[in-house]
């Protein structure tokens, strides 16, 4: 498994953390995703030969928020 951070926009109620997190549990590969609202990123656990960072921003994007790598 590897964790990675993602940068999370868009983000403004609990209705949002709930959308952000399904989208990044339904990416093939994921075992855990813990977004947080307060401080506006996602923690993604996955599995690097199912999925990649790419394609987890992809997914967020697609759901009609922004991310971005966490520095």
């Amino acid at each position: 498994m590897q964790t990675v951070v993602l940068n999370i926009g868009g983000m403004n109620c609990g209705g949002c953390v709930k959308n952000v997190t399904g989208i990044l549990q339904g990416v093939d590969g994921v075992a855990r995703a813990d977004v947080s609202l307060e401080a506006k990123n996602a923690t993604v656990s996955f599995d690097p030969a199912k999925t990649n960072p790419a394609a987890l921003i992809e997914a967020v994007e697609d759901g009609g928020f922004e991310a971005s790598l966490s520095a």
